[in-house]
């Protein structure tokens, strides 16, 4: 009995280190305008904060407002980065608040994409989860 809890403790102060050893990123991307310079540059970050933080970075872009064209397939100049992106783990979020008043068709909207009700308020609930954050 005294060797399982030895080896419980163990295995889990190995875990608790391994975890301060990797922690484990967080960073919300806010995206508020149509300038495609911006567009390139926000998505040039994201890819730097992968290669930097490493494996353990979780990165959501939400897009709303003049941003929101970022994600429709027939406005955005960033398609290519955005499918790679995606690919290895960035979430991309579309205001529904923002297709609704620009009545933005859904079906354009990129598939790599989902949507949230609110991008200024998913916003604040990861800021409000603890998640960093980067405003373009």
């Amino acid at each position: 009995m005294k060797k399982s809890i030895f080896v419980f403790l163990l295995v889990t102060l190995v875990g608790f280190k391994t975890q301060a050893q990797n922690p484990v990123h967080k960073v919300v991307v806010q995206l508020n305008t149509s300038d495609t310079l911006v567009w390139h540059g926000v998505l040039k970050n994201i890819s730097n904060l992968q290669t930097a933080l490493g494996a353990n970075t979780q990165i959501e872009l939400v897009a709303h407002g003049a941003g929101i064209a970022i994600l429709v397939d027939n406005k955005t100049t960033q398609k290519a980065k955005i499918t790679e992106l995606a690919a290895s783990g960035v979430l991309f979020k579309a205001c529904e608040n923002t297709i609704r008043e620009r009545k933005i068709d859904r079906a354009t909207i990129l598939p790599q994409a989902g949507t949230v009700p609110s991008g200024v308020a998913e916003v604040v609930i990861k800021q409000e989860a603890g998640w960093a954050y980067l405003k373009y």
